[in-house]
This record gives C-alpha cells, structure tokens and sequence, in this order.
C-alpha cells in the first residue's frame, strides 16, 4: 500500500461521524466513575444519569435531522463501515430502544438485590455496538460488533443470578450464541479464502470489503465455497433474528431473563439482524438472489407458522411474546425478501420495525410494572380484570397487543399493510398468503390475553374467580411511568391515523 493509499484511508477516519457511539460509551464511563464515588449505588442517581443522558442524545440527533435527514452514501474509515440515511435511522432506534430499556430496568432493579450501574453501563455499550454493527461494510467490524452485543446479552440474561429461570436463560443463550458465532465466522472463513485465492480469475484484494466481496461472487455465483460460505454467514445472522430453524432458544431465554432484557432481545437484537441480512443479501450477496430468495422465503413462511401455532396452547405472557416475536421475525424476513426487487420495502421494513418498538415496549411495560415480586412465572390467569385493578395497565396492554396484532386503526395495521402490499409487488403470493394466515392466527392468542385482562372469566359454575391468585399489584405508578405509558399508546395510535408523520421526518 502506497503513501497515497494511506492518505486516502486517515481522510476517511471522521471521528465527529462517530459522535453519538462515543457519547455513549463516555456515558457509561461516567456511571461507573459515579458508582466509584457513590458507594451506595444510588438508584435513583444512577436512573437519572442513564436516562437524561440518553435524552439528551435523542434531541441532539433529532435536531440535527430536523432540517435535513442524511442522503447519499458515505464510507468511513478505509471502507470499514457506511452511513446511509438507513443507518442514520437505525441509530435513532436503538437509541430509543435502549432508553426505554433502561427505564423498565430501574423498575425491575428496584424491587431486587441487584448490581444497578452495570446494567445500565452494558445496555449503553450494547447500544453503541447495535449502532456500529448496521453501519458495518466489512466482515471484521461486522464481527466484533456482533461479539460485543452478543457478549452483552449473555451477562443481561442472566442478571437476575438469584433466579434459576435466569441462569437457565443465560447458559442456554451462551451455548447457542456460541454455535451462531461459530457458523458466521466459519462462513466468513470460507469467502476470505475465495475469495482472495490468486488462483481464481477476479480474485480481490480485500475479501472482508463487502462491495469487493460482491464483484467476486458476481464473477463467481456458482462457486461451491462462496455458497456455502454464504449459507453459514446467513444462519449466523438467523439465530440473532430468531428465524427457523434457528428459533429454539427464544422461548426459553425469553422466559427467563429480565423483562426489560427480553424487551431489548425482542426489539433491538431483533432488528439489528434484520438490517444486516437486508445489508448482506442486497449488497455482497446479490448476485445470489437465484437461491436467497427462495430460501430466505421458504425460512418465513417456516418461521411465520411456527411463531403463531405454537404461541396458541401457551399460558405464560413472555413465552407467549417471544414465540409471537419469531412470527413477526416471519415478517420482516417477507420484507426483506421483497426489498431485494422493490426498493420502497426497505422503508417498510423500517416502518414495521418502529411501529413494533412501540407495541412490544408497551406490552413488555405494563409486565414489567406487573412482575415486582414474579418476573419468570407470569401466566395468563394473572392478568384476569387488570382492566378493574388498573385501568391505565390494561388500556395500554390493548393497545399493545391490538397493534401487534395488525388491528386498525393502530401502528401495527399499517406496518403490515405496506408490508404485504411491498411482498404483492414483488410477486410473493404464497409468502402473502401464509402471512395473512399466520395474522388470523395471531389474532387468537392476542385477544385470549386481551380477554383475561379487560373482560373478567368466571372459572367455575359457582361464579369463583380464577384459582390463580393476581399478580401483586406494582408499589405504585409514577408520572414517569403514566407519561410512558400513555406516551407509547398515543404514538401507537399516531402512525396508525397519520403514518405520514414517520415517513416525512424519515424520509422514507
């Protein structure tokens, strides 16, 4: 590499591109200096910093959108990663994904003998690393991004090390975690070495670099090791989505780890995955689409019908969140697979995606306040006349599971809806109809919670309540926890009435 060469790459190395990843890793920092000084670990101090800190970089990164969303497509760092106007609102999303977490997190803390400043020092490393990983256009930041959020859910799942459900969760996410892990870096493995073999014709210089990975396999689509090196790379990606068949552990792990854990292993991991598989199979693998789509699809329709008929029979709230979180998996692979002919998918993926954070933190909210005293063990019949005990608990959990649902007038309708009609323009009738099917299916489970918290079921002919005692009822609500609430309800509500609002600030 020449002296021009060098040159080119420390041009590219804009650190103030880079600004809300070093805010929150100095946020972090500052919390473990504050739990230093205060010895006590001061909840409420430690809530305070974590919390505002996180507003803080939400307006600033929204004023600075304000006037004009980034356009355009930007490499950094020698190529190392990309900043897309995708990758811009992505990090608006984990950002707002981890600021809710760390508000359910002081509630789950509160009522429990537990570390404080880590929890919120690793959902900030996490977060910064989710950000990272989106942006990533090499293997290698692909990779390390991927560890360090991977590493991160391993100690949050299992945080609550006084409960077995927890360290349950925790070993069996860090045994699959580590076959995932494997797999992706095997993958990555095979392509390096193919696609840098001097013995081929076409062969690049920088195999990790993803649009010299694409000219390659362009070159090459029918290569024994660039398939099966995609294939891994792709079941690596499938097990953080929670596709089929690698979806075991999602009930499980859902089950056990903190409800505010399973909220961000719901919503952001979840996420960050889909965007990566969007940024793989639009991108280096591209030229792959003959075999990607059909197989991609072949996985949705498998993870639509698994997430829906299994979620039927059950009775526990987070098994039944985590198996409806592998149907809406499902979905969002649909989408992808259509955004690999239509353009305008990827906006509804993003759509879909933002309109899923707010019914699923609604839904994981009011279980959060629910479970002070029972997080692992939360049953259906314990939500029975919720609508009586607290009624602002159970209007939001409606609101919650209606949207995740697809029900009108609410977010969740319209993020299916573009959806399907993205997958109908790009000819997926089968993907379509199974999805509708797994939505009527949905439906069911959904409502039969909906009825146990808002309409009150007579267990027995003698007109006794159900023999499952409630949950106990949480200390008491704050106006944080109202105006949180009622905040994720009313946007719910918004980008199902005026979706416009979304997609203008987006420019989706």
């Amino acid at each position: 590499m020449n002296l021009e060469a060098f040159q080119k790459i420390a041009a590219s190395n804009l650190w103030g591109n880079l600004l809300p990843e070093i805010y929150l890793v100095a946020l972090c920092l500052l919390l473990l200096v504050f739990e230093m000084v205060f010895r006590r670990q001061d909840l409420l101090l430690l809530f305070r910093v974590a919390l505002w800190g996180q507003v803080l970089l939400l307006v600033l990164m929204g004023l600075s959108y304000f006037g004009g969303f980034p356009s355009g497509r930007e490499e950094l760092f020698g190529g190392l990663l990309v900043q897309t106007p995708l990758t811009e609102t992505m990090r608006l999303f984990f950002l707002f994904g981890s600021l809710l977490v760390s508000y359910l997190g002081t509630r789950f803390l509160r009522a429990r003998n537990l570390a404080r400043t880590e929890f919120f020092a690793i959902t900030l490393l996490v977060t910064a690393a989710l950000m990272l990983l989106v942006q990533s256009n090499q293997f290698v930041l692909l990779f390390v991004a991927l560890e360090t959020v991977t590493v991160g859910f391993y100690v949050l799942v299992a945080y609550a090390r006084t409960s077995g459900y927890s360290l349950e969760a925790g070993l069996k996410y860090l045994i699959m975690g580590a076959l995932s892990s494997g797999l992706l870096l095997f993958g990555i493995v095979l392509l390096y070495g193919v696609a840098g073999s001097p013995d081929l014709a076409g062969a690049v210089s920088d195999p990790l670099h993803f649009p010299s990975l694409a000219q390659f396999i362009a070159a090459h689509p029918d290569n024994t090791l660039v398939l099966a090196g995609s294939l891994l790379v792709l079941s690596g990606i499938a097990f953080k989505v929670g596709a089929v068949p690698f979806q075991i552990w999602i009930p499980d792990v859902y089950q056990g780890a903190p409800t505010p854990v399973s909220a961000f292993l719901a919503v952001s991991s979840k996420a960050a995955g889909i965007i990566v598989l969007l940024t793989l199979v639009t991108g280096p693998f591209a030229a792959l689409s003959g075999w990607t789509i059909p197989l991609i699809s072949t996985v949705a329709v498998l993870t639509i019908l698994y997430g829906n008929l299994t979620a039927l029979p059950q009775r526990n709230v987070k098994r039944i969140m985590g198996l409806s979180g592998i149907a809406h998996a499902g979905y969002l692979l649909m989408g992808v697979v259509a955004a690999m002919t239509v353009d305008w998918a990827v906006g509804a993926i993003v759509f879909y995606l933002f309109t899923y954070l707010l019914a699923s933190f609604g839904v994981f909210g009011v279980m959060a306040l629910l479970s002070e005293g029972q997080d692992a063990d939360q049953e259906l019949d314990h939500y029975e006349d919720l609508a009586k005990r607290q009624p602002l608990l159970a209007a939001a959990l409606t609101v919650g599971l209606a949207s995740l649902a697809g029900i009108p007038p609410l977010g969740g309708f319209i993020g299916k809806l573009v959806l399907f009609i993205a997958a109908f323009q790009a000819g997926l009738y089968t993907l379509l109809a199974f999805s509708v099917v797994g939505v009527v299916l949905s439906i069911y489970y959904y409502f039969g919670w909906v009825r146990e918290a808002v309409f009150r079921v007579w267990r027995s002919a003698e007109g006794a309540g159900s023999a499952t005692p409630a949950l106990p009822e949480p200390r008491s609500l704050t106006g944080l926890d109202r105006t949180a609430l009622v905040g994720l309800s009313v946007l719910t509500l918004i980008l199902g009435v005026a979706p416009f609002v979304l997609t203008w600030f987006l420019q989706l």
